[in-house]
């Protein structure tokens, strides 16, 4: 089996932006995609009051991590879960809240450097793409979408997720290839990929099979569904001062981040109203200004890092029973920090 690796991207302004939650003895940060324990190392090392809950989905990752972080002790708990399964893990440590979550969205280093896998088209390797990637896992594979979601549905897989020019044009191809052979491995698959997508398209944008890759391991693993779970959850869980970062790879994620984020930092009262009653404030505020994203030396240095999308918000209110409630008016304690 290949030896995977990982670069955190935005490493230094996501601890920076930690940083503030977990300054007390005992803060608790959810790392809620561990990955293989950069960002959650990277923490322990710069934060010792703190330790991390770290919550994969993959047995494997949740293996490497913990022998990669042994030595933080018991500052450090790993747990087998998907990350819109958040409350529940919670529940199991015997946890109220926590001062901050992090979520490093899309397919992990790991699983793009293991052909194993199947998310990546840089070889030719049975089209698997569960996250989970247990022999017990029964959930459909990037093969069995292939090979039993109609045109429709593989045109609507494509377009959204993969947001691909060409989805109908691919979709009709993958219907009249897998009648003569059924796919199995990703060979025939990027080949079809070079025939359907025309020669000029294929000179930009990047490797004509990443959209369809993406849009399939979307699919596979329900990934909008579970960000949009997850995200309301994250912000529940955290106490006043407790942050959420999100790190975005994908226009469509960071769209819902976005939304979320503005909804739970907007006051609903009426416009015309000349201060905010007492009260009435919006359950957070933001920490970043927009969406920051890396800069060119780390693009260079690590080509993944070239579309993440970096949010963070602030809970500034006690909890009110039930979840963090939806508000649209911005207010004055809505403010941001930008780089702070």
């Amino acid at each position: 089996m290949s030896t995977p690796s990982h670069d955190p991207v935005l490493l230094d302004r996501v601890v920076a932006l930690l940083t503030p939650a977990l300054t007390r003895e005992g803060a608790v940060l959810v790392d809620a995609t561990l990955g293989l324990g950069g960002h959650t190392e990277a923490v322990l090392r710069a934060c010792e009051p703190a330790r991390v809950v770290g919550i994969d989905r993959d047995p494997r990752a949740l293996e490497l991590a913990g022998e990669r972080l042994a030595g933080y002790g018991d500052r450090f708990t790993g747990v087998h879960a998907v990350y819109d399964e958040l409350p529940d893990v919670l529940d199991r440590l015997g946890l109220a809240e926590v001062d901050a979550v992090l979520f490093d969205l899309g397919v992990s280093s790991m699983q793009l450097d293991l052909p194993e896998r199947g998310f990546a088209y840089a070889s030719d390797a049975p089209l698997d793409m569960r996250m989970d990637g247990g022999p017990d896992d029964r959930r459909p594979t990037a093969a069995d979408v292939l090979n039993t979601y109609d045109a429709a549905g593989l045109t609507r897989v494509l377009r959204e997720y993969g947001e691909e020019k060409f989805a109908r044009k691919i979709a009709a191809a993958v219907v009249r290839q897998r009648e003569q052979q059924p796919f199995t491995t990703s060979g025939p698959l990027v080949e079809l990929l070079y025939r359907e997508i025309p020669a000029p398209a294929r000179r930009t944008g990047g490797h004509p099979a990443k959209r369809t890759f993406q849009a399939l391991r979307m699919e596979v693993n329900d990934e909008l569904a579970v960000l949009r779970r997850a995200i309301p959850a994250a912000m529940d869980a955290v106490g006043v001062g407790g942050r959420v970062v999100v790190e975005s790879y994908h226009s469509l994620e960071d769209r819902l981040v976005k939304r979320a984020f503005a909804d739970a930092t907007t006051s609903d009262l009426p416009p015309d109203l000349p201060f905010v009653p007492e009260g009435s404030e919006p359950a957070l505020r933001l920490v970043t200004r927009g969406a920051e994203k890396a800069g060119p030396d780390e693009v260079a240095a690590n080509p993944r890092a070239a579309s993440v999308r970096l949010r963070a918000v602030e809970r500034v209110t006690p909890h009110l029973r039930g979840p963090t409630r939806p508000t649209r008016r911005p207010t004055r304690s809505t403010r941001d920090e930008g780089a702070a």
